[in-house]
């Protein structure tokens, strides 16, 4: 039984030799034991030692060549050009020798063509798809196969080779969802220890605030138990001290009328004794029934029941059951990871330990900075958000909540984050034209095209009033740059203005225009040069913006009505280099 196709064959008169060779096996061991003698083979001529590792050999002279070996006893001219080289043989102890398997030598020098087993001296060409076997054409013509369906060897080669592709790109892509499905695991493992440990330390928390309220409990039981302790002890010691009183005036009342008994005088007698008898009798009133008889009994009547709460210790398990699927719980805000910087703010928050609800996203809500009411800013299942474009020098109130199957669960706490009061900002690579080229901590600008191209700030207004300045490091050949503001979405290949979706004044070295929708107006006289400082001032609690050069203001307010988010930008060429000064 063949131990890769498990067909059952029956052996002839050649035995083990009938069998079908495993062609592609054969070649496989063939080319890695080339790769092996290649790295084994040595120089036959060299005086080194060790010999250098061989590079040809030669098929005439039957001699391994090292490189220097080669040009120096075997050049390629006279009677040795028309040698033939080859690479290093499988077996370099035995050169020209082949390593088996009938049949010649590619047109390269190659691996040999395989032969049929049946007819030797015949190369394998066509495919029987009957046998499932490659076969030579006297096996058509003579042989079994004469009658079965056969095919071309290359077709049958391309169209299997495609199969076997098709079947491996099945397998690669099993593979790529393995290495992810891997990373999946390795990140569950660690959420797995992250969560293990949260949940060890909620464990020991509730397991300590049971061991501090049971504490709490026995020092109110112990309290019930002094005090019950001091009423009984006062109840008895003030019987002590009455029947103790009582006592002694009894003892006395006794002595004294057992001395009158004693008197022989029966007039002296009879004068006290109805007044002594009068007393003995209230005397002997005042013994009560009771009056002999403790108020309180030694027995202390306090049983404590601690039965239940010790099955319920011993009972104490976690819940290995699913439970039911309710609203989720409050989110709690990571102050320590809330942030803002410049006019963004970054919120950061995560739900509690040992919450059993499922999240499926969060809403994140800000109110306008103003005291007024919120929205919603954010909707997903991050639990990281930032917010750019708010105005400066403002207060904004924020809050989380979380969402499932199940509906919208309680808001957490509010948290209070404060916009800086001065705009910071520089120039912005990531939305900036390929051709500006920014340098000096993006404070920097100049372009490796004749052509404007349009830079952006990092910062975005709103609201306030916004002053900056620029300074022109650079002016060649008297270029048009411009200077303004404009919307996130403006157009970055042409000069600044010349859309609807910027406001610029442009500027040579004797004039200045201010431009907007491609409409030039308000010709200003005064230039720039090398060294030139321009500033831009937005007003947006007017809704006008004025430009600057030098100090000196080019003309009146350039624009009025300008309302929206804006963000400081610039156009310019190679002929110029603008570099952010100040801003306020």
């Amino acid at each position: 039984t063949c131990p890769q196709c498990h067909r059952s064959a029956s052996l002839d008169q050649r035995g083990l030799r009938g069998f079908q060779r495993n062609r592609l096996l054969e070649a496989i061991v063939q080319r890695y034991q080339q790769g092996r003698a290649a790295a084994a083979a040595k120089c036959q001529l060299c005086d080194r030692s060790p010999p250098e590792p061989a590079a040809v050999l030669c098929e005439q002279c039957e001699v391994l060549y090292c490189a220097a070996c080669q040009l120096r006893c075997h050049p390629a001219r006279g009677p040795f050009a028309k040698h033939r080289l080859a690479p290093p043989p499988a077996h370099p102890g035995a050169p020209g020798g082949d390593g088996g398997g009938g049949g010649g030598k590619g047109a390269g020098g190659g691996r040999k063509l395989p032969t049929c087993a049946e007819h030797d001296l015949e190369n394998y060409s066509m495919y029987c798809v009957s046998c499932r076997s490659p076969v030579c054409y006297q096996c058509l013509e003579e042989g079994k196969h004469g009658k079965h369906d056969v095919k071309a060897l290359g077709a049958m080669w391309k169209q299997h080779k495609a199969q076997l592709s098709q079947a491996l790109n099945g397998v690669s892509d099993k593979a790529k969802e393995a290495k992810e499905f891997l990373v999946q695991l390795k990140n569950l493992l660690q959420q797995i220890q992250e969560n293990g440990l949260d949940y060890e330390a909620c464990l020991v928390a509730q397991c300590d605030a049971l061991v501090d309220a049971l504490t709490r409990q026995k020092a109110k039981l112990l309290t019930k138990v002094t005090k019950e302790r001091e009423h009984k002890l006062k109840v008895v010691w003030d019987q002590i001290n009455h029947c103790t009183l009582k006592l002694r005036q009894s003892t006395g009342l006794m002595e004294y009328c057992l001395e009158v008994i004693k008197e022989n005088d029966p007039s002296g007698f009879l004068q006290i004794s109805d007044a002594l008898i009068k007393r003995v009798q209230v005397s002997q009133e005042q013994w009560v029934k009771g009056a002999l008889e403790p108020k309180v009994s030694a027995e202390f009547d306090l049983t404590l029941d601690s039965e239940p709460l010790l099955q319920s210790i011993h009972q104490l398990d976690f819940i290995q059951m699913k439970f039911p699927v309710t609203v989720p719980p409050v989110p709690l805000l990571q102050l320590e990871k809330c942030c803002t910087r410049n006019n963004s703010v970054t919120l950061a928050w995560r739900m509690p330990p040992l919450s059993h609800n499922p999240v499926e996203g969060y809403i994140l809500e800000l109110d306008d900075g103003d005291g007024g009411q919120f929205r919603e800013v954010y909707v997903g299942k991050e639990t990281l958000c930032t917010i750019d474009g708010l105005h400066f020098n403002s207060t904004y109130n924020a809050r989380v909540k979380a969402f499932n199957s199940s509906g919208v669960g309680p808001y957490s706490k509010t948290v209070i984050l404060q916009t800086s009061d001065v705009a910071w900002f520089t120039f912005d690579p990531s939305s900036a034209h390929r051709d500006i080229v920014l340098s000096n901590d993006n404070q920097t600008a100049t372009c490796n095209s004749y052509d404007d191209r349009v830079v952006l700030g990092t910062a975005a207004f709103s609201k306030g009033v916004h002053y900056w300045e620029l300074h022109v490091d650079r002016y060649d050949n008297h270029p048009d740059p411009a200077f303004g503001i404009a919307r996130i979405n403006v157009v970055k290949d042409m000069m600044l203005g010349k859309d609807d979706k910027a406001w610029a004044m442009y500027v040579d070295n004797n004039r200045s225009w201010f431009m907007h929708c491609n409409s030039h107006t308000n010709r200003t006289e005064g230039g720039v040069s090398k060294g030139a400082t321009v500033g831009v001032l937005l007003d947006l609690n007017k809704h006008n913006l004025t430009f600057y050069i030098n100090g000196q203001q080019q003309g009146p307010p350039a624009f009025e009505n300008v309302e929206g988010v804006f963000m400081p930008a610039l156009s310019l060429n190679r002929n110029v280099q603008v570099s952010l000064l100040q801003f306020s």
